[in-house]
């Protein structure tokens, strides 16, 4: 079995490289028919995001088969070799299921742990069973990719810690609360992040959402995509009491949020605790609010320090993913070379069969006096002899075949016993 994973990523590849190679959905159908259909490609499978395109692929032969891969990304991409050649990086039937087993644990994402990359691996596999191009070796293989990530997430934490601003701001928000699904939130400004962080909100419960902008009509805007409400600009200290999460990044000169105004918040609301997130630089809110009880307040130095901290507890987690992939890699390449002993197996049970069939023809004429139960006793005894005989060299086949040094037996059986004569 020989397997081919050819690709470029964002670790290898700019932008305007990856852009120019990606397989847009609608004509992935087409394009593996195509990748299918190229001389000594046997299966096939592409996988194309915004930031990685590989092409995997079991080929007759690995030498011949990266030059065909490499000629189906130019020819059906239009682009010239030279282009993206030197983005290119090339894995044979070992490394190919190791780089895999990474890819589907998101060990080789820009953000280490992501769930997305499990997901596009499993809509390209579902685009390759639809189109055919996958068999024998692709399905299984895919299928363990899936039961390894399974598996890593279940056995680490390497998805569980924010390391993003925004999901870090919801990750401080449950601690604080638990519970988000009666908690009110309010968008002060129309930052981008500030945004971000309220959907990561709203996709975690939260459904009461007030906005408040210096300009009104971009505050109606923003309220209307969370079906919130908007309180003008003016009236802010006064309404500060009805929130629970204020998300903060006006891009003013100056405080926004003052100490007093939180203190009389608090007061109002019976000392009910308030999650303030000041995304903005410089900052809105008055660091001193962080000292009054029931009051937390990051800033954005804050949340970057909790998504470093983060980041640094996925890469110990990402140690013990790797080694998990590593054993399992292993145990798919003693699948994987078992398969290779098969056809020997098959070969040299036929062949023998052959002989004993061949004999029997020879020896039952001579035996004219043999009932058809003694007769029968006689081909069941032979088997029974081929079997005996064979037994131990298919058993030393199938031991070796786990490892990586079972050619050599193979190719001396098929010798011994001339089982490439036809």
């Amino acid at each position: 079995m020989k397997l081919i994973l050819v690709g470029l990523s964002h670790k290898t590849a700019p932008v305007e490289v990856r852009e120019k190679l990606a397989f847009p959905e609608k004509h992935l159908p087409e394009a593996l028919k195509s990748l299918h259909g190229c001389q000594g490609i046997r299966e096939g499978l592409i996988l194309s995001t915004c930031n990685r395109v590989e092409i995997l692929v079991q080929v007759e032969d690995t030498g011949c088969g990266v030059e065909i891969v490499e000629g189906f990304i130019a020819n059906y991409r239009d682009i010239a070799p030279e282009l993206f050649f030197p983005h290119l990086y090339v894995h044979l039937n070992e490394k190919a299921v190791h780089h895999l087993f990474r890819v589907a644990c998101s060990l080789d994402s820009m953000v280490v742990g992501e769930p997305q990359i499990l997901g596009q691996l499993k809509d390209a596999y579902q685009a390759a069973v639809e189109g055919k191009t996958v068999g024998q070796i692709l399905n299984g293989l895919l299928h363990r990719a899936f039961n390894v990530a399974k598996k890593v997430r279940t056995e680490t934490g390497i998805g569980q810690s924010a390391v993003s601003v925004s999901f870090a701001a919801v990750e401080l928000a449950r601690k604080i609360f638990e519970d988000l699904q009666d908690k009110t939130v309010l968008i002060l400004g129309a930052g981008e992040m500030s945004e971000l962080v309220a959907q990561h909100l709203i996709s975690n419960g939260v459904h009461n959402v007030l906005v408040s902008n210096r300009t009104y009509e971009r505050g109606e805007e923003l309220a209307a995509k969370f079906t919130g409400q908007v309180i003008r600009y003016e009236n802010l200290k006064d309404e500060l009491h009805r929130v629970d999460i204020l998300i903060s990044s006006t891009g003013a000169p100056h405080l926004v949020i003052h100490h007093e105004d939180v203190q009389r918040a608090v007061h109002t609301r019976r000392n009910r605790p308030m999650f303030f997130i000041d995304i903005a630089v410089p900052r809105d809110i008055d660091p001193k609010v962080n000292e009054l009880d029931d009051v937390y307040l990051y800033d954005i130095d804050d949340l970057q320090a909790v998504v470093e901290a983060n980041i640094r507890e996925r890469r110990r987690e990402a140690k013990i993913a790797e080694e998990i992939i590593a054993k399992e890699t292993q145990q798919v390449m003693g699948w994987w070379r078992s398969l290779d002993v098969v056809p020997t197996i098959i070969d040299l049970r036929g062949t023998m069969d052959n002989i004993r069939q061949e004999e029997l023809a020879r020896a039952l004429p001579k035996l004219k006096n043999l009932s058809p139960e003694e007769k029968k006793a006689v081909d069941v005894l032979t088997q029974g002899l081929i079997n005996k005989i064979l037994h131990k060299p298919i058993v030393t086949l199938k031991k070796h075949a786990s490892n990586n040094n079972v050619q050599p037996y193979i190719e001396v059986i098929r010798k011994l016993f001339d089982l490439d004569k036809h």
